[in-house]
């Protein structure tokens, strides 16, 4: 469980900092980019003090990664201009924890007990009530159909994903192995880089007879948004995530990381001075008591 609060705090961070490395580099670099960055630093714990490319869950984890940070984030980046970003959040996040409880409970034979389906369900409202656009507050964006559809497929990439990461730790554990969440993380985001680099390199090659006017390149300290960036997110998120799968229910550890765009409301206030709305702080309560008695539940 400590796992999973870890990796919303991480998480929230890294979202922060996307922003500022986009903003700052544009959104191919500071994707490429953050992938680069935590696969040299995954990989030099990994080569050295981890298990490298080997392990009995090997595959299991470079499939997760490719359904997960590969196929789930690219649905949810061409999500977020047809939704807005509350919407595609919210999509992501919420349908993702029934999607891993069915196909846990199928493949795996998980099950939960009322008392975590209870406290979860309290979690997805609390994100519901913070995100979900109103009359009031609607979406910025004009809402395209399609973007359901982009929707529903980050939501599955997230929770088959991590089902999958279950599978791989239940491999190891089963060849009498034991895998640390530095080295899962290393061999995931690597199915994830491969299908990343691979849809910016094809978006390139068919937009390149636009002739784009090529901008200045952005000053070197720019970058160090990308690192920063990648360390909060890639390294070290993915790591806790994949500390606390190998513990931990999906079911369980995803209505706590779907607090993350609620965690991220005072770390916006404290870094940007962003001011939170009324609703987003009672759904922020009521989401934050949610995991803290899904902790609790047995």
């Amino acid at each position: 469980m400590l796992g999973a609060f870890l990796t919303t705090v991480f998480f929230s961070l890294s979202v922060i900092f996307a922003n500022r490395s986009i903003r700052a580099v544009g959104v191919t670099r500071a994707n490429l980019g953050r992938l680069l960055v935590a696969l040299v630093c995954l990989g030099a714990y990994a080569h050295t003090l981890g298990r490298g490319l080997g392990g009995a869950g090997r595959n299991w984890f470079l499939l997760s990664g490719l359904i997960g940070m590969g196929l789930g984030d690219l649905a949810g980046f061409n999500a977020l201009p047809l939704l807005g970003s509350r919407l595609s959040i919210l999509m992501g996040q919420c349908l993702a924890v029934p999607i891993a409880i069915i196909a846990e409970r199928l493949w795996l034979g998980t099950r939960l007990t009322a008392g975590q389906f209870l406290w979860g369900g309290v979690i997805l409202l609390g994100v519901t009530l913070a995100l979900m656009p109103t009359p009031k507050s609607p979406p910025r964006v004009r809402i395209r159909p399609i973007g359901f559809l982009w929707g529903f497929l980050s939501a599955a990439g997230q929770g088959l994903g991590a089902v999958v990461s279950r599978r791989a730790s239940e491999a190891a554990v089963q060849a009498g192995e034991s895998i640390d969440g530095i080295t899962a993380a290393y061999q995931r985001i690597i199915g994830g880089l491969a299908v990343t680099a691979a849809f910016f390199a094809l978006r390139a090659l068919v937009q390149r007879d636009r002739a784009p006017e090529t901008p200045a390149p952005p000053p070197a300290r720019d970058y160090l948004w990308i690192v920063v960036n990648a360390l909060c997110g890639a390294v070290i998120g993915v790591s806790c995530y994949q500390w606390a799968l190998a513990t931990t229910p999906s079911g369980i550890v995803l209505p706590i990381v779907a607090t993350t765009p609620l965690v991220i409301i005072p770390f916006s206030y404290l870094l940007e001075g962003e001011r939170p709305a009324r609703r987003s702080l009672a759904g922020g309560a009521i989401a934050v008591g949610g995991a803290v008695a899904l902790a609790l539940a047995r």
